[in-house]
């Protein structure tokens, strides 16, 4: 019955929030959901976002080696810093010596092994001055094992048929236990805990470990809560549409990124990624922000690196994360030529060095800041693909919005390829972004691509 209740408020909130137009979408099963209208803070329009790792970031792993960084990466033109979990991670089941972020401890306290509550507060404070938004990993899903609710309120958790408390079905997440959503107490909890960061540390946001295995009804309470504290930013580790009735501002585009690895296998095409947008039009309104990313630190420690993973092509797809449609992150030491797995549940320090994706990626926040309309959401433009002679192999689409046009065009293969455009009206004379030349586009000229070359061009 208390489950019915809650979900009865939360639906009514969400219906109590939508304007009367129609604002509505399809979830994977093609049901219509209402989508409220509240506005994204307006500043992440064009931003970027950046994931740090502070246990490997620096040979100290804490919050004051990290805090140095801040300036290198206000100059890289960083915008959103996304902290993995900062909390105490439990003893009890730990997986290695040191453990998984994402077996919490404590909702209210800080890892002392990275430094102290002021630390932390000091990393948000030359954040903010340096006109950044921080936002925190948060774990709703399970805690850790030896976290104080497992002992105070073990209803709070799910059990097993003889009352014993369990991991997430269906995974080998031994070192968490599982919370029961149904027990709504444990539901107020959670969300003073959300809030508690908000109040005392002054954070702008929350990215939500796997964001689907927790009710969206709970998530749209939260987010309603956090908003009359400050306005947030909330980021779902998940690509159901659901989560964006209310509570998301930005989900991952996790098939995306999937399709790229196919691609640079040689296993899909330049048809596949097409087929993927024109398909995300119709599932994902346009104001919804979806993360496009080459690597997180679940792709880097356990399905490799951009290096193995897209062994000839990274550069091509971290330009490709900053002119599709979406908010493109980059994951701590991408911008170091990050080539090894960093260890998950170890010391395994960032090797930081001069290399050329620092330059690639500063390049790629400057062209997405320049650019309408290559911004985020409904502030950019969606994508308009356009026929080449070899549409296999060959990307092309241009984005427009107002006077700003951006063409963009890659050889997503192995093999050169000789293509020209089949629509009459590309004609132009552009500049190449990376290059600075200018480049004739017309129907008749043929334009020689090598194997995973990319054109950004504008028109004059």
């Amino acid at each position: 019955m208390n489950k019915l209740l809650i979900s009865l408020l939360s639906f009514s909130l969400m219906i109590a929030s939508c304007k009367s137009q129609d604002n509505s979408s399809k979830n994977s099963n093609n049901e219509k959901i209402e989508l409220s209208n509240y506005k994204y803070p307006e500043r992440t329009e064009k931003s970027n976002i950046y994931e740090v790792n502070i246990r490997q970031y620096t040979p100290e792993g804490t919050f004051k080696a990290f805090e140095t960084h801040i300036p290198r990466l206000k100059k890289m033109g960083v915008d959103i810093l996304w902290l993995m979990p900062v909390f105490p991670i439990s003893e009890k089941n730990r997986k290695g010596s040191m453990g998984s972020y994402y077996a919490v401890a404590n909702y209210k306290k800080v890892n002392h092994e990275f430094g102290t509550e002021e630390d932390l507060r000091s990393i948000i404070k030359t954040a903010h001055e340096n006109n950044m938004l921080v936002i925190l990993d948060w774990v709703a899903n399970h805690t850790g094992w030896d976290n104080p609710w497992i002992f105070e309120h073990p209803d709070w958790y799910t059990q097993d048929s003889l009352g014993n408390i369990v991991c997430t079905v269906g995974t080998d997440w031994t070192d968490v236990a599982d919370l029961n959503y149904d027990n709504p107490n444990m539901r107020k909890a959670m969300i003073e805990a959300l809030s508690y960061w908000v109040i005392n540390y002054d954070i702008d946001g929350y990215r939500c470990d796997v964001a689907g295995m927790v009710p969206v009804d709970f998530w749209n309470t939260a987010r309603e809560t956090l908003d009359k504290i400050k306005p947030m930013f909330m980021l779902a580790e998940a690509e159901q549409i659901d989560l964006h009735e209310k509570a998301f501002d930005m989900g991952y585009a996790w098939h995306l990124h999937h399709l790229m690895n196919e691609v640079s296998k040689g296993n899909k095409t330049a048809k596949d990624i097409r087929a993927y947008f024109e398909k995300a039009k119709e599932d994902y309104p346009q104001e919804i922000y979806r993360m496009t990313f080459t690597s997180n630190h679940d792709e880097n420690s356990w399905n490799g690196t951009e290096y193995e993973r897209m062994p000839d092509s990274y550069k091509t797809w971290a330009v490709f994360t900053f002119v599709v449609p979406g908010m493109p992150l980059i994951y701590s030491g991408q911008e170091a030529g990050l080539s090894k797995r960093l260890k998950f549940f170890e010391k395994d320090t960032i090797e930081w060095k001069e290399n050329e994706m620092n330059e690639l990626y500063t390049k790629l926040i400057s062209l997405k800041n320049d650019n309408k309309a290559l911004w985020n959401g409904e502030a950019g433009s969606d994508v308009y693909f356009i026929n080449t002679s070899d549409n296999k192999n060959i990307l092309a689409f241009k984005r427009i919005k107002d006077d700003n046009k951006v063409l963009v065009i890659m050889n997503l293969s192995k093999n050169d390829v000789k293509v020209r455009f089949m629509e009459k009206d590309i004609e132009r004379r552009y500049t190449d972004y990376f290059t600075g030349e200018d480049i004739i586009v017309n129907p008749l000229k043929y334009i020689i691509l090598k194997p995973w070359d990319y054109k950004v061009l504008f028109e004059k």
